[in-house]
């Protein structure tokens, strides 16, 4: 099968500890029967969940050096040779679209856009029937210049990361200056129709953690759909404090200081945002404006998790926690069909855990960042 088990050795980097059985039976009690996978297309795991969200990392790299990221000085790159090339990518998407039934694809990184052949892979992926949902997590750096063409090769929006409006902050925060390439991306992205044009935002205490209620005001100004996200234990550097973390808790404490928020109607199903109406706002199409919190620490849902993740060199991670990964770069490359890739990968996603467990005191974070998983 090719799952391996990624850990940290000393000097923080990730290595294989060996093949490990298709069904990770360490979710499994001692001596209790592990349980047989369905005969079904989907990717379904064994807590009755089917992921038909399809996360995509087209690359480790960065053009910023966010503080809860990855170091200063950037981070080893993955050698081009283990990365999947454009027709790989657009081929695994095209198992998990036709043979898995993903019906949503959105490209992440490191940052995507830095990815010479992106248009075409989102061209490969808006060519496939039936057509998934296409989106794009980006910094939003280059997005002034590929917004038309992205949109025009099938791209239907993007999420951009924007933690603050704040000059001085952006630079402490992403060790660049780069806060009006950001600013450009987005507007550029909404005239091309890339909408609704979502924004991601990680509050960082004694930093940005004051920003929340001026990031809702320049998003509803703008037309823009916020999201804030819990910072998660997935920094290069493994310096992730939970006690040091923003929580959902307090960000809606910030919000609810200056705006009313209603409790959404609208069934949140397997999308990581709880969502709040903002009182006496609406969005460009005339509905009510929206704002999110993702608490994914404090508010998990793994219950309802629809989503499976490949990364840029080609292994399939069933949950953005995990400690497994398993390879369809290599089998892919010693010639597997596409019906044998697609029995891994519902094999890899069968093991998916119950949840990420970042509670609990035997919790080990993940190996690789999350430059090198994708968003």
């Amino acid at each position: 099968m090719g799952i391996r088990v990624i850990q940290s050795t000393a000097a923080g980097t990730a290595r294989a500890a060996g093949p490990e059985t298709a069904t990770a039976p360490e979710q499994t009690a001692p001596g209790a029967a592990v349980p047989q996978r369905p005969a079904v297309d989907g990717l379904v795991d064994r807590y009755h969940r089917v992921a038909t969200d399809l996360r995509v990392s087209l690359t480790d790299r960065c053009n910023l050096r966010c503080t809860y990221c990855m170091p200063e000085e950037g981070l080893p790159w993955l050698p081009k040779s283990r990365l999947l090339t454009d027709d790989e990518i657009s081929r695994l998407v095209r198992v998990a679209v036709l043979r898995l039934g993903v019906t949503e694809v959105r490209f992440t990184g490191g940052e995507p856009l830095i990815r010479p052949g992106l248009p075409a892979i989102v061209a490969a992926a808006a060519s496939l029937s039936p057509r998934p949902t296409l989106s794009l997590t980006t910094n939003g750096i280059g997005l002034a210049r590929l917004a038309r063409p992205l949109r025009d090769a099938g791209l239907d929006r993007v999420n951009v990361s924007l933690d603050t409006i704040d000059p001085d902050r952006f630079t402490t925060l992403t060790r660049r200056d780069r806060l009006a390439d950001v600013l450009a991306g987005l507007a550029a992205a909404s005239d091309a129709g890339l909408t609704p044009v979502k924004i991601n935002s990680v509050l960082m205490r004694g930093v940005n953690d004051q920003d929340a209620p001026a990031l809702l005001r320049f998003a509803l100004a703008h037309g823009y759909e916020l999201r804030f996200i819990e910072q998660m234990p997935l920094d290069a550097q493994h310096g992730w404090d939970r006690e040091a973390m923003v929580t959902a808790t307090e960000i809606l404490t910030a919000l609810q200081a200056e705006f009313t928020l209603l409790p959404d109607p609208v069934d949140r199903g397997g999308a990581p945002a709880e969502t709040w109406l903002v009182d006496g706002f609406a969005a460009p199409d005339g509905r009510p404006a929206r704002v999110g919190v993702i608490g994914s620490v404090t508010r998990p849902f793994c219950g309802d998790c629809d989503r499976t993740r490949l990364t840029a060199d080609g292994q399939v991670r069933a949950c953005l926690f995990a400690t497994e990964e398993s390879d369809l770069r290599e089998a892919l490359r010693a010639g597997a069909d596409d019906e044998e890739l697609a029995r891994r990968w519902r094999t890899a996603m069968w093991g998916k855990r119950a949840g990420h467990d970042i509670d609990d005191p035997t919790f080990l974070q993940p190996a690789r960042p999350m430059s090198a998983i994708g968003g």
